[in-house]
């Protein structure tokens, strides 16, 4: 697959990490920046960051061999999208189904629950294609879509003495990477809901990030302006 500016630039910043970390010396940080400014495929760019670690969670290496981080802002999304469907429905009477994890989204997926519940994780889920559409049907059932906050995800259904729309939203800003996904169909005496929210574990990575920024910060000190007299008087 081609690369795009964007992705050059994100192998370009993990080389800087690395490089900052002392993972990499001067010499072959010059050598692997220039490739990776010069690439012009996926698999030009993946063996420039192979044996690194990605920093933190938000970056992560581009290339369908390099398993995508799960879900939220920390979403590879050029590489999540592609490849068969493993799933083209759900059905539930009586009962319930779910879609969740690792699993690849048809490009057209129905979904329908009569006295009875259905669940559609796509936090960590790939795509078959860019545009995917979502149907969901319920009679006097329920079906609930979970999606991360980054992903292009518009609503549009009926509700029939019954609900269809969303819920709650976690903030994040819609990543221009990933998939655009309709969510279409009616509620007829019951209710579809859509919640954009993150994985536990991708709180988590935040959480654990947001407290390393203010480690680091609290071991610098206050900002004396660069004159050095704070810890002249101390």
């Amino acid at each position: 697959m081609r690369a795009s500016d964007a992705e050059r630039e994100r192998i370009a910043e993990l080389l800087r990490e690395a490089v900052a970390e002392g993972r990499l010396d001067m010499d072959e940080f010059d050598q692997r920046l220039e490739t990776a400014y010069k690439a012009r495929t996926h698999g030009e760019l993946e063996p420039l960051v192979q044996d690194l670690p990605a920093p933190g969670s938000a970056v992560a290496p581009v290339g369908s061999s390099v398993p995508a981080p799960p879900g939220g802002s920390a979403a590879n999304w050029p590489a999540r999208i592609g490849g068969p469907a493993t799933s083209t429905g759900g059905f539930a009477l009586w009962g319930g189904f779910n879609r969740k994890g690792r699993w690849t989204v048809a490009r057209k997926f129905t979904a329908f629950a009569m006295w009875g519940g259905g669940e559609i994780d796509l936090r960590e889920a790939h795509f078959e294609d860019r545009e995917v559409v979502i149907r969901c049907f319920t009679i006097m059932g329920g079906i609930h879509v979970t999606a991360p906050p980054e992903l292009n995800v518009e609503v549009r259904g009926i509700g029939i003495m019954g609900g269809f729309g969303e819920g709650s939203n976690e903030d994040g800003e819609i990543s221009p990477d990933s998939p655009r996904v309709r969510i279409t169909g009616f509620a007829l005496m019951g209710g579809v809901g859509v919640d954009r929210k993150r994985t536990k574990a991708e709180r988590r990575r935040l959480k654990e990030a947001e407290l390393e920024a203010r480690r680091r910060h609290e071991l610098e000190g206050p900002d004396d302006g660069g004159s050095g007299e704070g810890r002249k008087k101390l």
